[in-house]
């Protein structure tokens, strides 16, 4: 066993409530801070208090009052972030932050209790989410090239932010160990043991010598919208708001672990975004090396994570559980493909 690392203070951050908002409410913001008439429609968030704002003419856009327990750097690196993708690759599908009357692209509100609000305006990107479209290998190759280029669109983004500490960061995974008592004890603690063991022995030491800067973090099905005609093209991918400054291979790692196939080699429907991100953006052969442990240090924080919190939040569960199953499977698949096996699988794929 091994504690490399103690949990952050605000691990459990996303527990604090969303600010409080009606949809008139979201209306007069919208016109006043933003000169936009329309109709306010609320959208579902853990953690935010988002609307979607219609206008008459047709034209969508979502006005985001961001949660008051979110640091204001890191609510600032995501808006930051979203200006630069914006001119380094202006075709990518990534919603706009618009500016305000005031020509800013942040404006700070106050809640009753007085604490500050930030409130932003976005493009709203019309798509089916993800996790309800039709699979395909096309739209795994698409989601892969497209995850590329947002790595490649900020690898020369700088922000005050490198430190932001959040448990989700791949390169934590060593502080999973803490969280082994809250999976019940047999086959699927023994699993995520496993994985843990060969971060701790293979990725760990290595980190120093891995390309690192900004990434998205989080291209799960719950992230990315596809167009509802011909889902195997990206429309959307949201929510910047698990980004982090770390090895740009736990980007693709992220991804990954979401497009495993649960029946023989679990890399085998992976392969196909694997390969498109490294026909964008070539992997180093360290990082290749390394991905079948990262892949499973994702599937590891996810199973560890949300156990823990839907132990602490039962009122909760079935929302923080949300992406449980398919983790558990995904790991299970895992124990079935050996680590030099899986190396040599992706070292083919990756022409090394």
């Amino acid at each position: 066993m091994s504690v490399a690392q103690t949990l952050p203070a605000d691990a459990d951050s996303l527990s604090a409530p969303p600010p409080v908002f009606s949809e008139d409410a979201a209306v007069a913001l919208a016109k006043r801070h933003f000169s936009i008439d329309g109709a306010a429609s609320k959208l579902t968030s853990e953690r935010d208090a988002n609307f979607r704002i219609k206008t008459a003419a047709g034209d969508s856009y979502v006005l985001k009052v961001s949660n008051p327990a979110e640091e204001k750097l890191v609510t600032n690196l995501q808006t930051e972030a979203l200006l630069h993708v914006a001119v380094k690759d202006p075709d990518l599908p990534v919603q706009r932050v618009l500016p305000n009357v005031a020509g800013t692209h942040e404006e700070i509100l106050q809640d009753a209790a007085g604490q500050p609000l930030i409130l932003r305006l976005f493009t709203y990107l019309e798509g089916e989410p993800l996790h309800l479209a039709p699979r395909s290998a096309a739209q795994r190759r698409n989601l892969g090239s497209n995850l590329a280029r947002l790595t490649f669109a900020l690898s020369d983004f700088t922000h005050a932010a490198t430190d932001h500490d959040l448990q989700w960061d791949i390169k934590h995974a060593s502080r999973l160990w803490q969280l082994l008592p809250h999976i019940e004890a047999g086959e699927r603690r023994q699993l995520v043991e496993r994985i843990l063991r060969n971060f701790d022995d293979f990725v760990a030491p290595s980190i120093p010598r891995l390309r690192t800067q900004f990434v998205h973090n989080d291209l799960n099905p719950h992230n990315v919208l596809v167009d509802s005609v011909d889902p195997t093209k990206v429309a959307g991918i949201l929510d910047f708001g698990d980004m982090v400054f770390t090895p740009l291979v736990n980007d693709l790692a992220v991804a990954s672990a979401y497009q495993l196939s649960l029946d023989g080699d679990p890399l085998v429907e992976a392969s196909d975004l694997i390969g498109a991100y490294h026909g964008v953006l070539p992997l180093q052969e360290i990082e290749v090396e390394l991905l079948y442990d990262l892949i499973g240090a994702r599937l590891a924080t996810t199973a560890a994570i949300t156990s823990w919190r839907a132990a602490r939040y039962p009122e909760n569960s079935a929302y923080i559980l949300r992406n449980a199953p398919r983790a558990w499977a995904g790991l299970a698949a895992f124990a079935a493909l050996p680590r030099a096996k899986a190396q040599e699988n992706l070292r083919r794929l990756c022409g090394i």
